[in-house]
């Protein structure tokens, strides 16, 4: 079983710099430049917190482009 779909597996939630948000299980390194914005949990806590905490999908590049005007 693909290690991201397991319904049983123990998750965290990471963030990139342009604060893309990302499911990811717990057993793997966290990658570089990816820090960990949720801590541990099973994984339909971990996407209920990336459904509310990541709203706009866009870039953080491009919300700020738009706004330095």
């Amino acid at each position: 079983m693909n290690p991201f779909d397991d319904p049983d597996g123990v998750f965290v939630v990471l963030a990139n710099d342009e604060d893309q948000h990302s499911l990811w299980p717990a057993r793997f390194a966290v990658p570089d430049g990816w820090r960990e914005v949720h801590p541990r949990a099973d994984r339909a806590t971990c996407l209920a917190w990336i459904e509310t905490a990541w709203t706009d999908l866009r870039p953080r590049s491009l919300r700020t482009a738009g706004t330095a005007r």
